[in-house]
């Protein structure tokens, strides 16, 4: 993950130096950067809710799934965030905001309807892992200059300045479009590998959290099998979600070349090891 995040860093350095280098209107550039950091940070929660078509739900509508939150959330150390649920048979769930005092849990009726209850325990968990290594804002963060990236890629012409003095275009710009592009390929494929890793922590750390490795592993393997089975339609009205979800919907063998998830046998598998690491305690 270290190594990760500083090739990201180093990326974003020499991405910087490049738009100084070919874009005179610095000042918009910024003034567009700051926009999208502000919504993306502050909003994400509400869009990603949203975009799911999900609602939060009170204690009276849904008193166990409450009460699972509450008490999973005092074992992990994290005040209790919002409870959402969305309508959806995709069996899944995630979290979202951008920090442990403004987050959300949100989990589909597919889930409920799939799981056990100590299954679900593990996934809900999974998803409080993930609030506690505050994951939504560093991938936030990580993902911004990526998105920079490839608005220039799409309309980087609008930030040409136009022609020099002498009626002479500037700097080709197209130059710096390129710059954008492989920026923009590197970094898609640097997130995919932090998301990779955090996934992989927030597993770790879910089980830790209820001291069930075995649920969490059983989890996996029910909603795995189970996607083969929802509807077409479902999962590609769901499909742009997928980084946020517990296991991604599958797209092909490039969707998951390039997936922000391990793969379930991977994940299984560590977690399998887990289990008898405390065994052994």
């Amino acid at each position: 993950m270290a190594l990760t995040m500083f090739l990201l860093f180093a990326l974003y350095i020499v991405f910087l130096g490049a738009l100084t280098l070919y874009f005179q209107n610095l000042a918009l550039i910024a003034v567009v950067m700051g926009g999208f950091l502000f919504v993306q940070f502050f909003f994400s929660d509400k869009i990603a809710l949203y975009s799911m078509g999900a609602k939060e739900v009170s204690e009276k509508e849904y008193p166990e799934l409450h009460r699972t939150i509450d008490r999973l959330s005092q074992q992990a150390d994290l005040p209790k965030p919002k409870v959402a649920v969305a309508d959806s048979r995709v069996p899944n769930a995630f979290a979202t905001g951008r920090s442990k005092k403004n987050s959300a849990v949100c989990v589909t009726t597919g889930i409920m309807n799939t799981l056990d209850q100590e299954e679900l325990e593990g996934v809900i968990a999974h998803e409080l892992a993930h609030i506690k290594n505050r994951d939504v804002a560093v991938m936030t963060i990580a993902s911004f200059l990526s998105t920079i990236a490839f608005l220039i890629v799409r309309w980087g012409w609008l930030f040409s300045g136009g022609r020099d003095r002498g009626g002479q275009q500037q700097v080709p710009v197209f130059v710096a479009i390129l710059v954008s592009l492989a920026v923009w390929i590197i970094s898609f494929l640097l997130i995919r590998a932090l998301s990779r890793y955090r996934e992989y922590a927030a597993d770790r750390g879910g089980a830790v959290i209820t001291g069930k490795p075995a649920a969490l592993a059983n989890a996996l393997m029910k909603i795995d099998g189970r996607m083969d089975k929802v509807p077409k339609e479902d999962l590609r009205s769901e499909a742009e979600m997928n980084a946020f979800f517990i296991i991604p919907i599958k797209s092909g063998w490039l969707g998951r070349l390039f997936s922000t998830h391990p793969s379930t046998e991977k994940r299984i598998e560590r977690l399998r090891d887990l289990e008898r690491e405390l065994e052994g305690y």
